[in-house]
C-alpha cells in the first residue's frame, strides 16, 4: 500500500510495527478487502516475527494466532517431506519439531502422529539454536567439514543419516524457522513458508482457514489464551514475587471443578527433554488439570507483568471431529478459556491483596 511504501524509522502508519499486534496489519487487511486478496503477510522491522491474516470461509479477513500459524507450517512441512519421500516410516524418528513449553500442544500431537520427535524448550530462540548446534555436532567431524558451505540437500542427507533433521521450530509469539542455516526466528523464511502453505491450500480448492479446520478435525481442536497482570514500581515487583511464591507454596488443588494432577516448577526441580538434555532453570510454573487444561505462569523478563498462558483442547473420540463436533469444540474451548482466565485473574487479585 502506498502509505507504507516509504522508509520511515518512526513507522507513522502503525501504533506498533509488531505483527503480534492486530493493528499492525490493519492497512494490509484494508487493501486485501479492496482487492479481494486471500492473504496478508507482515513482519516486524528487523524481520524476525511474522503475522498473517487470511480470508475465512465467510469471506471476512481473519487474523491467525502465532500458535495457528506455526501449527499450519509444522503440519505442511512434515506432510510435504513425507510426500516427497525425504521422510518415511523408517527414518521419521530422526525428524524433529522444536517448540517452547508455552506453545500449543497441537504441534506435538502432529509431530508424534507422523513419528517425529517434539522437543520442548524454554522461551527464547537461543534454546532452539542450541539444539541445532547439537545436531550439527552429532555428524562425524570429517563429514561436517565445510558444513556451512554445503547445500541443503547435502546437509539434510547428513542429518538424516547421522543426526537429526530439524523440520520446523517456533514459539507462540510469532517467531518461526524451518532450517538449521538460520538459528534464530526468521521472518523472511517464515513468509515464504507460509505462502507455500497458502498455495498448497489453494491447489486443493481450500482457503487457509479451511485447511486449518482440516488439521483441527484430524488432530483435535486446540486453542490458547495469553493474559497478563501489571504491577508497577517497586511495590509491584514485590507483589509479583509474592504471587509466584504463593503459587509454589499453595498451588490451586482444583480449578473450576477440575482437579490439579501435576505441577512443574522449572526453578526448583530438574527436568529433561525427550532427548535427555537438562532444561535450564527458570522461574516458571505449569499446572496441569484433569480436564486437559494447562496453565503456565511466569514473570515477564522485560515488563512489570506476570504472564499466564492458558491451553485447552478437545480431541476426537473417533478418527476425526465432524464439522458439527468441530464447531461445538470451538465454542466449548473458547468459553472454557474465558472462564479459566476470569478465575485466574480473580484468584490473583485475592492473592495479591493478602
Amino acid at each position: 500500500m502506498k502509505q507504507q511504501d516509504t522508509f520511515d524509522g518512526n513507522f507513522p502508519t502503525v501504533e506498533s510495527p509488531n505483527p503480534e499486534n492486530a493493528a499492525a496489519l490493519r492497512l494490509g487487511v484494508e487493501l486485501a478487502e479492496k482487492t479481494n486478496a486471500d492473504l496478508v503477510v507482515a513482519t516486524d522491522p528487523d524481520c524476525d516475527r511474522m503475522g498473517v491474516a487470511v480470508r475465512a470461509q465467510d469471506g471476512e479477513m481473519k487474523l491467525l494466532t502465532g500458535n495457528q500459524i506455526g501449527s499450519l507450517m509444522a503440519y505442511y512441512r512434515i506432510k510435504a517431506l513425507f510426500d516427497l519421500g525425504i521422510l518415511n516410516k523408517e527414518n521419521a524418528s530422526r525428524g524433529v519439531i522444536i517448540k517452547t513449553f508455552v506453545t500449543t500442544d497441537l504441534q506435538k500431537v502432529i509431530a508424534e502422529h507422523y513419528g517425529l520427535r517434539c522437543v520442548e524448550t524454554l522461551t527464547g530462540f537461543k534454546y532452539i539454536g542450541a539444539k541445532l548446534a547439537k545436531y550439527e555436532r552429532a555428524i562425524p567431524e570429517p563429514l561436517r567439514r565445510n558444513y556451512v558451505k554445503q547445500s541443503e540437500e547435502e546437509t539434510r542427507a547428513l542429518r538424516l543419516k547421522h543426526s537429526s533433521l530439524y523440520v520446523f521450530g517456533g514459539e507462540e509469539s510469532y517467531g518461526y524457522s524451518g532450517g538449521d542455516f538460520v538459528r534464530d526466528k526468521d521472518g523472511n523464511g517464515a513468509a515464504i513458508m507460509f505462502c507455500e502453505v497458502a498455495a498448497y491450500a489453494k491447489s486443493r480448492g481450500l482457503s487457509v482457514a479451511a485447511l486449518l479446520d482440516e488439521v483441527f478435525s484430524e488432530f483435535g481442536y486446540f486453542e490458547e489464551y495469553t493474559g497478563s497482570l501489571t504491577f508497577e514500581g517497586a511495590e509491584g515487583s514485590e507483589t509479583i514475587k509474592r504471587l509466584l511464591s504463593s503459587y509454589v507454596s499453595r498451588p490451586p488443588n482444583e480449578m473450576l471443578g477440575a482437579k490439579l494432577i501435576q505441577v512443574k516448577n522449572f526453578e526448583s526441580d530438574t527436568y529433561r527433554d525427550v532427548e535427555g538434555d537438562e532444561i535450564p532453570k527458570e522461574k516458571m510454573l505449569i499446572f496441569e488439570f484433569g480436564d486437559h487444561t494447562r496453565v503456565a505462569i511466569r514473570a515477564s523478563g522485560t515488563e512489570p507483568k506476570i504472564k499466564y498462558y492458558v491451553f485447552a483442547q478437545r480431541r476426537p473420540e473417533g478418527t476425526r471431529l465432524s464439522d458439527t463436533e468441530l464447531a461445538a469444540a470451538k465454542s466449548e474451548v473458547s468459553a472454557q478459556l474465558k472462564r479459566v482466565w476470569d478465575w485466574l485473574r480473580e484468584d490473583a487479585t485475592t492473592l495479591a491483596a493478602s
